[in-house]
């Protein structure tokens, strides 16, 4: 069987590595790709590297347009997604790249974004440890699912097997991340033009406030196994992101205290037992850190472990490629379990070097 499939903000940084993904994807047809203000222009003027779709046009971003296929994917700014998930209730499979479906939080979702609060959807990590099992049985037969944030999805996946298995803190978790530009999407900011991050680590939603931190407690209070009003109590982290002049990747260091009477054998052993039979989320050796050069273009989360005893302390060090495994090749990765077709199709484990 092929699947119709629909693309919106189909002109961005997310939406134009999905379209790369399913380009090569055998089991979809890529019919309809739409925009907002780039709508009735060529996609190959805003996506001049996807040659292999160069006769597809961008049309308005409506529900009417994204409607009628098998499969639509929502690649749109936060709190824009919302509109249209109504009106496409007849569509057998949406997934959303943007945060309008992440947080089952009422308060969190009007603390750290505001406007209308949507119900949330499948969350889009398979691998993510969930109390005793994975993410990934949540997505089987899923009709619609949440791609996580990037950065909460590296996060969560580096810390997730030690939280699930006890052998570290989640009330004293301090994360900082290395981010590349390409995480803030497309549209022209001061911050990020090349003048200003080029020779410089410029740090940004300092001091608790960046969007991600609800997304990164929700998934720990489900690797713990709790589910309830109060799930992320006593799960405190200090996220720091920094903005590095590289085009895309994060770098992500996260460090945590070790539970009580931990060993060393059950710390390296949790990330080993989450992770050992893992395609796209592969831990390292002792004492083997990963690169974000390693994981270019690659739908591949590499994680260096390293247990710090004179501080008492797990240092994880993971890395990924934001536009790929941190977005757009979890939704991927995603849409072929919802389907049941296999995991890893079109999606790959090889980065690109140098």
């Amino acid at each position: 069987m092929t699947y119709s499939v629909a693309v919106s903000g189909a002109s961005g940084y997310a939406g134009g590595e999905i379209l790369r993904i399913l380009a090569a994807h055998p089991d979809v047809e890529i019919r309809t790709v739409t925009a907002h203000s780039n709508a009735g222009q060529p996609l190959i003027q805003h996506q001049p590297h996807l040659r292999s779709l160069a006769h597809l046009t961008l049309h308005d971003t409506t529900s009417d347009v994204l409607a009628g296929h098998d499969i639509v994917f929502l690649a749109l700014p936060h709190g824009q997604s919302g509109q249209y998930t109504d009106a496409l209730a007849d569509t057998p499979l949406v997934i959303d790249a943007g945060a309008d479906h992440r947080l089952e939080s009422i308060a969190d979702w009007d603390r750290f974004y505001g406007g209308d609060f949507h119900d949330p959807w499948t969350y889009g990590v398979p691998e993510l440890v969930v109390g005793g099992a994975k993410q990934r049985r949540r997505l089987v037969g899923a009709s619609r699912i949440a791609a996580p944030g990037c950065n909460a999805s590296t996060v969560s996946l580096s810390l997730a097997p030690g939280v699930a298995a006890g052998v570290i803190d989640p009330g004293d978790i301090v994360s900082v991340l290395a981010v590349g530009p390409s995480g803030a999407g497309k549209s022209l900011k001061t911050n990020l033009l090349a003048s200003e991050i080029l020779g410089s680590a410029n740090p940004y939603a300092v001091g608790g406030t960046h969007r991600h931190i609800p997304e990164i407690r929700q998934a720990l209070a489900a690797a713990r196994g709790t589910e309830d009003d109060s799930a992320d109590e006593g799960i405190r982290i200090s996220f720091t992101p920094v903005i590095v002049p590289m085009a895309r990747g994060i770098l992500a260091t996260s460090t945590a205290q070790i539970a009580a009477d931990a060993t060393d054998a059950d710390i390296r052993g949790a990330w080993e037992a989450a992770y050992g039979d893992e395609t796209f989320v592969q831990l390292l050796p002792e004492g083997e850190f990963p690169r974000t050069a390693d994981v270019l273009g690659a739908n591949t989360a590499l994680i260096g472990l390293a247990i710090d005893r004179a501080a008492n302390r797990v240092v994880v060090v993971a890395a990924v490629d934001n536009l790929v495994k941190g977005t757009a090749g979890a939704a991927v990765q995603s849409m072929n379990i919802a389907l049941g077709l296999p995991e890893a199709r079109a999606l790959p484990v090889n980065g690109i070097a140098p």
